[in-house]
């Protein structure tokens, strides 16, 4: 049988979760609102996105060192503290935006398997280890071929699911032939309102650890 943390393990990689120096654009599009974008650096556990778009917003950066976050705006004087469970636009949280690192954050148990999208997949039930991750439960469907995570329900502490997120994925992690998420759709289960965030192509790049030092935001 299939050991459930080496399947999300895999699955981490194709959102970014176990990645050494790569960067990607975001676009972050929720209802009416005016589409957000991002410049996101990653490395390891930590990863520094910064807003490009609207004008209002620019510079702001988000900063995620293992699972504290911070965020620092223009005329801020220091950073300030955020949970990875805020809104950030529509439906999606602050910690959407961040890399996946569900084989770290969760422990999970299969609970059975599925068709998704015509391709046999996994279906996963994840519990929180720690109380500072972006959802406490989350049930996931991991394709059995690729090992894409395809489907998600985040759920209440009660089980029940209150956004649903698909996953598309139109790149591949560079220098690999590893498929990447290209977009990712939340929707709202009572409202029906979709949050789409859109990732631009990935890039490999040498990033320096001082880009993560929380001290360095402000400069």
């Amino acid at each position: 049988a299939e050991d459930p943390k080496a399947i999300l393990e895999k699955s981490d990689r194709s959102r970014g979760g176990i990645s050494s120096g790569i960067s990607w654009k975001i676009t972050l599009a929720a209802g009416e609102s005016q589409n957000s974008e991002y410049d996101v650096k990653v490395k390891g556990v930590n990863v520094l996105a910064k807003c490009t778009e609207p004008a209002r917003q620019k510079g702001e950066t988000f900063l995620f060192n293992d699972r504290n976050l911070w965020i620092h705006k223009p005329g801020l004087k220091k950073p300030v503290s955020l949970s990875p469970r805020q809104r950030l636009s529509g439906q999606a949280a602050n910690g959407d935006i961040a890399t996946t690192n569900y084989a770290r954050d969760y422990e999970a148990k299969i609970e059975g398997e599925e068709v998704v999208g015509g391709k046999p997949a996994w279906k996963l039930f994840l519990q929180a280890k720690e109380k500072n991750v972006t959802y406490d439960k989350i049930r996931y469907w991991v394709t059995k071929k690729d090992f894409l995570g395809v489907k998600a329900e985040f759920l209440t502490l009660e089980g029940k699911p209150f956004k649903l997120a698909t996953f598309a994925y139109g790149h591949t992690l560079p220098g690999s032939k590893i498929p990447f998420v290209s977009r990712m759709e939340i929707r709202d289960v009572a409202q029906g309102e979709l949050t789409t965030i859109t990732y631009g192509a990935p890039q490999a790049e040498k990033i320096s650890d001082s880009l993560f030092n929380v001290n360095n935001l402000q400069r």
